[in-house]
C-alpha cells in the first residue's frame, strides 16, 4: 500500500516522423484539485537528448487533475532550419499543423504517471505508460 498522498507524473516525447526523441520541447505542468476549481501553474521544463523531461515539479496535495502543455511549433521550426541547412528533401508542408498540444488527465493520490506523447507534423498519440 502507498504511503504517497500525492500523484506524480512524467513524460516523453518521440518524433515519430524520424523514429527519435524530440530534443528541446518546452512543457508546462498545471494541476487543480476538482473539476470546477482553477488551474495552477507549476511550472516547466523542456524535454532532453533522449525527449525525456526529467525534471518537472511535483503536484501539490490534493490534485485531481493535470494539465501538460507542449510547445511542438518551436520544435518543428528548430527541426526544419536544420533540414533546410542540409538541403534535405522538402516531403511535407513547413511548419506543424500542431503548434501545440494541450493533454489533461485525472489523478488518484499515490500513483505515478507517465504520459508519454508520440509526435509528428500533422499528428500526435498519448497513452498511459508505465
Amino acid at each position: 500500500m502507498s504511503t504517497q498522498t500525492t500523484a506524480s507524473v512524467s513524460t516523453h516525447i518521440l518524433d515519430t516522423s524520424i523514429g527519435r526523441p524530440a530534443e528541446g520541447v518546452a512543457i508546462t505542468l498545471s494541476a487543480r484539485s476538482g473539476f470546477d476549481a482553477d488551474w495552477a501553474t507549476l511550472g516547466g521544463s523542456a524535454t532532453d537528448a533522449d525527449g525525456r523531461c526529467k525534471d518537472l515539479p511535483a503536484l501539490p496535495e490534493g490534485t485531481t487533475h493535470v494539465r501538460l502543455d507542449f510547445e511542438t511549433e518551436a520544435y518543428f521550426a528548430k527541426k526544419q532550419a536544420a533540414e533546410a541547412q542540409q538541403d534535405a528533401p522538402r516531403v511535407r508542408d513547413s511548419g506543424a499543423f500542431f503548434p501545440e498540444v494541450t493533454l489533461t488527465f485525472a489523478v488518484n493520490p499515490g500513483e505515478h504517471y507517465h504520459v508519454p506523447l508520440l509526435l509528428n507534423p500533422f499528428g500526435y498519440s498519448v497513452y498511459r505508460g508505465s
